[in-house]
């Protein structure tokens, strides 16, 4: 866990007073025994901690830091990519009389059954960083997921064009196709790399979505897409995980660093990818905003408030309707700006800076 990540989280346990115990399904609850008494419980189901990890770190520790600051109780727990988890955690959430339950979906179908029930109990929803489709969430809170697709896309592009390759072969490796997100990642490198593949830039080789975002399902597919065709020459991986999955398979056939690999999520491994050379780019989103602006949210409704940041929408494409969001802008990183990522605090120079990377560090200026 990064070392900012640890004063907060040390935070939020000095404000909270209590950690409810971790089991192999839970990443703990945090409550208070005072503040505002006059604010309802918040319930949080986060997916899993294997597709990224994030959710372990990251979202976990902010939303923990933010719902203690503000004296609201908070129940937050992991699903651990158990749909049946899923909704035994939302039962439980429900009975316990929460205002507000906040969730990442494992899929569409599973959270809007978990949304049916928190609505029919009068309990507000927020979907955080995935759409629910068809699910009717009251709010939406997370990062303009086409502009990260199109970030990837233009990023690949760039890589592309700097090796001078002509009419490269290019592999998708797409996120999980019961994740909304993953839709919007790929409108967004398509919009990119279809023109491209039009005109006979670049040449649209396979194609595939990884179920689970499941970093070795990952790897496999891969092999086999770089078995069937030798001539790939780039990999619109999806988010680093994957794209690590793919650079483990071209290190095996010697190919890493002559075929750019896309990313997303600026994970230290993604970033340490891209420091060695063997990763094209990854997409930063900083996930502090995220958590903060979905906690505000829920601190806003669990008081009884109308939420005054909400000002953007995002179309539901199931239900045609328009939900309520806080839509948070991503940015594009490469080895030129890691330093940018450290910078925020993301991500400390201690867990980048490795000795096999400390001189890639000084020669990208972390210091």
């Amino acid at each position: 866990m990064r070392k900012g990540l640890f004063a907060l989280a040390a935070a939020g346990l000095l404000a909270t007073g209590s950690v409810a115990a971790c089991g192999d399904n839970t990443e703990g609850g945090t409550g208070t025994g005072s503040g505002d008494k006059a604010a309802g419980k918040v319930g949080v189901i986060l997916p899993d901690t294997k597709s990224s990890a994030r959710w372990a770190t990251a979202d976990l520790t902010y939303l923990k830091a933010a719902f203690a600051a503000a004296g609201v109780e908070a129940d937050i727990q992991n699903a651990q990519g158990d749909k049946t988890q899923f909704q035994t955690l939302a039962d439980g959430m429900i009975s316990s009389g929460v205002k507000v339950l906040m969730i990442v979906n494992l899929d569409s179908g599973t959270g809007k059954a978990v949304l049916d029930k928190a609505k029919a109990a009068g309990i507000a929803t927020i979907d955080y960083d995935r759409l629910t489709l068809n699910g009717g969430a009251n709010y939406y809170v997370s990062f303009d997921n086409v502009k990260v697709g199109e970030l990837q896309g233009q990023g690949l592009v760039e890589c592309l064009t700097e090796k001078k390759y002509v009419k490269p072969v290019v592999a998708e490796l797409n996120g999980s196709p019961t994740d909304n997100n993953a839709t919007l990642f790929a409108q967004g490198y398509n919009s990119v790399l279809d023109p491209k593949y039009a005109d006979g830039t670049f040449t649209k080789g396979p194609n595939q979505s990884v179920p689970d975002w499941d970093n070795a399902q990952g790897g496999t597919i891969f092999e086999q897409m770089l078995t069937s065709n030798k001539n790939i020459k780039g990999v619109l991986a999806a988010n680093d995980g994957l794209g690590n999955a793919a650079i483990s398979v071209l290190k095996k056939n010697k190919l890493n660093g002559q075929v750019p690999v896309t990313g997303q999520d600026a994970t230290v491994q993604g970033l340490q990818n891209i420091l060695a050379g063997d990763q094209c780019m990854t997409v930063y989103k900083a996930i502090k905003k995220e958590a903060d602006a979905a906690s505000a949210l829920a601190i806003s409704l669990a008081k009884g408030e109308k939420p005054t940041t909400a000002t953007g929408t995002i179309k539901d494409p199931d239900s045609g309707k328009d939900v309520p969001s806080v839509l948070l802008d991503p940015q594009s990183i490469t080895k030129a700006n890691v330093k940018d990522v450290v910078a925020d605090g993301f991500v400390t120079k201690a867990e980048l800076c490795t000795p096999d990377f400390a001189k890639a560090c000084t020669d990208a200026g972390i210091s």
